[in-house]
Formats: C-alpha cells, sequence, structure tokens
C-alpha cells in the first residue's frame, strides 16, 4: 500500500499485563498509525498482536478517525467491542501517538 505524500507514521506504546502473551512476546505493546498530517486523520493502524484479527478489529475501530480530536469516541469503541486482555494497552498506546501528533504540529520536541 503506497500512502500520500502528505501522511506521516507515529508509534504509540505502551505496557500490557504480564500474563498477556504480547508482553510475554514483545515485552510491550504498540500501534504504528498512519496519519494524514494536516487533517490528522487515520489513515491505516497496526500493532504487535498475536493474533491478526486484533489488528482487523483495531483497523475497523480506528481507521477514518481522528488522531487528535476523537479520543472519546474511539475509547467507547474499543470498550465496547475490543474484549481482550490488551484494552488498556490499546487507549494508553493510542494516547501516547495522539500526543507525539500534538506534539508534533505545535513543534515541540518529541519523545521517541
Amino acid at each position: 500500500m503506497n500512502y500520500p505524500k502528505n501522511s506521516i507514521y507515529i508509534v504509540g506504546n505502551s505496557k500490557s499485563q504480564l500474563n498477556n502473551p504480547i508482553t510475554q512476546m514483545y515485552g510491550q505493546f504498540f500501534i504504528g498509525f498512519i496519519v494524514e498530517n494536516e487533517s490528522g486523520k487515520i489513515l491505516d493502524v497496526e500493532c504487535n498482536a498475536i493474533i491478526s484479527i486484533t489488528n482487523n478489529i483495531l483497523k475497523d475501530i480506528l481507521i477514518g478517525e481522528n488522531i487528535a480530536a476523537d479520543y472519546e469516541t474511539i475509547k467507547n469503541h474499543i470498550i465496547k467491542r475490543y474484549l481482550g486482555s490488551s484494552q488498556k494497552a490499546i487507549l494508553v498506546a493510542f494516547k501516547d501517538a495522539q500526543k507525539k501528533y500534538l506534539d508534533f504540529k505545535s513543534g515541540k520536541p518529541i519523545e521517541l
């Protein structure tokens, strides 16, 4: 897939529960976002899930939403539709990516 020239890639990180297979395999949970720079629209997303269907449901929930403005909508969808042990980790990783996007847009240094 080719992304528009005005898109940016942002990774949000978080820790998952210790008994979560993602934590056992990768040490942490992360989500990569392709975002339209000007609008904040999420164009694509992928995470380091063990089960591929996890990426599918996250794509369904997140693609088309706005990384800067739609946290409450996304949070509600995650709570209602994602009933896995990584639920909190997904929300924390999203907030981490959102902060990086907002810092980038305002010219602040980004903590990678």
